[in-house]
């Protein structure tokens, strides 16, 4: 669970909330032909990737939240990039995501957040044992075992990531 003055966040899904009045307010110099594809790419990688890997390292994330992450970074890229003219049909169309992929050649979303959690786990493993962060890493809290399918917890991932 993420924790932001006020808000919580306990899944990824909460977090659209603070990032789409950001994405909104970069989608006007996404869209202008007058800013460079370059200074846009340094746009989205200082405030967009921030706000997001600063949220997801602390939340497990589930198959959903991560193609949410996905679909949401293509949806920038395309904005930034552009349509692309196809000279066999005589038209613009959408780029593909290879296409995105391509041109781009940067980590995505996914990889960062798990370079970062891993990161963050290795600062917390390397504390002294009479640290909190350490102390609530390795916490047991005694609960019961609810019905179901386990979640996933944080732990579950860094070993999925390392």
């Amino acid at each position: 669970m993420y924790i932001s003055g006020s808000k919580r966040f306990s899944t990824l899904s909460d977090t659209q909330t603070p990032l789409l009045p950001i994405y909104f307010m970069l989608q006007k110099f996404f869209k202008n032909k007058n800013i460079s594809k370059k200074l846009k790419f340094r746009l989205k990688n200082t405030i967009i990737d921030k706000v997001l890997t600063y949220v997801s390292e602390t939340v497990a994330l589930t198959k959903r939240d991560r193609k949410q992450l996905d679909v949401f970074e293509r949806k920038v890229y395309r904005r930034i990039l552009g349509p692309a003219y196809d000279n066999e049909k005589q038209n613009w169309r959408i780029l593909t995501n290879t296409e995105i992929y391509a041109s781009v050649k940067n980590r995505t979303i996914i990889e960062t957040v798990r370079l970062n959690r891993l990161r963050c786990f290795g600062h917390v493993q390397r504390m002294e044992e009479n640290r909190i962060p350490k102390r609530v890493l390795y916490m047991n809290l005694g609960t019961t075992i609810l019905r179901g399918r386990q979640r996933n917890r944080w732990q579950d991932e860094v070993r999925e990531d390392g």
